[in-house]
């Protein structure tokens, strides 16, 4: 197959990092995360959400093009845990919405936004996937990272809505969408074996699938 840029996109919980992990070592692709643990905006956002939101968006978008750019120049095939592009239509929108981002701020943050990915290459397929919002606010307790700890229904709930909101007139490339709450490709290889051939379908053509 020829080289693609594959991306994952979905709310909190869905199971991103897990599929990226098991598509890169399944099939060899070149794998990319979200920048978490050397991100130095993140302690104060958490510490005052409104006093650092737009700093944290701003390097969030800065980071996830420098991984679209990088990834794309690689010769090998790679796919990415969440897309450049929900920064800005679910994560800066909810932000915004919760009124920890400015008007002024989230429309000098949008036209930046604009003008970043107006430059990008087109990935060559949408990886989508979606849960429940029980199941996401399971999932999240269960592995109880400290600063998901303020995370509701509410939050995940929203993020959700925008998530339809986006995925609707999402026309960059193709999209595939997977429930993940009925798949468990991290201990299944049958249930991964199944994801990788929808994958290769989509990538060549066929009639998306949705399951």
């Amino acid at each position: 197959m020829a080289k693609r840029l594959i991306l994952v996109a979905g709310n909190i919980g869905a199971g991103k990092t897990s599929l990226t992990e098991r598509i890169g070592e399944r099939l060899g692709w070149c794998t990319a995360y979200e920048s978490v643990n050397d991100n130095p905006y993140l302690p104060d956002f958490y510490a005052d959400m409104k006093a650092w939101s737009f700093h944290l968006q701003i390097y969030f978008l800065y980071k996830r093009a420098e991984q679209h750019v990088e990834l794309w120049n690689d010769p090998r095939s790679a796919i990415i845990d969440r897309s450049i592009y929900e920064d800005a239509f679910i994560f800066a929108r909810a932000l915004h919405h919760m009124g920890n981002i400015t008007e002024r701020d989230y429309a000098t943050y949008r036209g930046l936004f604009d003008l970043v990915v107006k430059n990008l290459p087109a990935p060559a397929l949408l990886v989508y996937l979606k849960a429940p919002v029980p199941v996401l606010m399971d999932r999240i307790q269960r592995r109880g990272r400290s600063m998901e700890s303020t995370i509701d229904v509410n939050y995940l709930t929203l993020l959700e809505s925008f998530y339809e909101d986006w995925i609707h007139s999402f026309d960059l490339c193709p999209v595939l969408t997977i429930r993940s709450d009925d798949l468990d490709f991290v201990h299944s290889s049958r249930h991964l074996d199944a994801v990788v051939e929808r994958i290769h379908e989509k990538l060549t053509g066929k009639e998306e699938i949705v399951f």
